[in-house]
């Protein structure tokens, strides 16, 4: 397997994505198809069950420009090894906070010897007879930091070999300082800070979860791995400026 998302990181470029929750094949066929880098399939905060996103990955198959990734429901061996078999080029592991965590992060999505991930890689192989010479190489592991803990142990986390991005849940992390989407409280922006600075001491990516807002802030304060919405939000964003362009008509 080739992961393009993996080789622009590991090349100091930054990617783009999108979030997709909504379980109809049309949805991630469009998306893939409007330039981002890669879709997060979410699994943590949304109701996609596993056969469900297959067929999400299926119809955007099509595309080579647009990479799978899968943001597992928790950091557990039977989870991992599922998405990866259906085909998800990389992975978001939500909730990592210490080293031990990462550590197993990693191993799960590894082939031994470097991991324990059991054979059985179905569809993921089903079109490439490298696939599993390759996979341990080009699969993305991306832990997610999402608490005060984390910060406090980000160098520990992203030390471990195999990280290849964090990716900061803002939302998750400024309720854990108690500041909750309190964006401009320099605790908060001075932990987006000590990720970046973290990352470039390790040679990880930096990523987080942003909008259109705040997206090319992110990228100029040195975060590399951003998404730049989700599949509802661009949903309610065209319709309500679709409603807003009407003229005379009440609601």
């Amino acid at each position: 397997m080739k992961n393009t998302v993996k080789a622009k990181l590991k090349a100091g470029e930054t990617s783009v994505g999108a979030w997709v929750s909504v379980g109809h094949p049309d949805v991630s066929e469009a998306l893939a198809n409007v330039g981002f880098d890669w879709i997060v399939f979410d699994m943590e905060h949304c109701p996609l069950d596993i056969g469900t996103i297959q067929t999400l990955m299926q119809s955007m198959s099509y595309t080579r420009e647009c990479v799978p990734i899968v943001r597992v429901a928790w950091n557990d061996i039977v989870l991992i090894k599922r998405a990866l078999d259906i085909g998800a080029h990389g992975l978001i592991i939500p909730w990592v906070n210490t080293r031990e965590e990462a550590v197993n992060a990693v191993r799960y999505c590894k082939y031994p010897p470097e991991g324990v991930r059991g054979f059985g890689p179905r569809r993921a192989a089903m079109f490439d007879s490298d696939y599993v010479k390759t996979a341990n190489k080009e699969l993305l592991v991306a832990v997610q930091i999402e608490t005060e803990t984390a910060i406090r142990n980000l160098d520990e986390i992203v030390s471990v070999e195999g990280v290849d991005a964090c990716f900061v849940g803002p939302w998750d992390l400024s309720m854990s300082m108690g500041i909750f989407e309190e964006w401009g409280h320099p605790r908060l922006r001075d932990a987006f800070e000590r990720v970046v600075k973290a990352c470039g001491r390790w040679g990880v990516a930096p990523g987080m979860a942003c909008g259109e807002d705040n997206i090319n802030e992110a990228i100029a304060q040195g975060f590399r791995f951003c998404s730049l919405g989700g599949d509802i939000g661009f949903m309610v964003k065209g319709a309500t400026d679709s409603i807003r362009r009407v003229k005379g008509w009440s609601h």
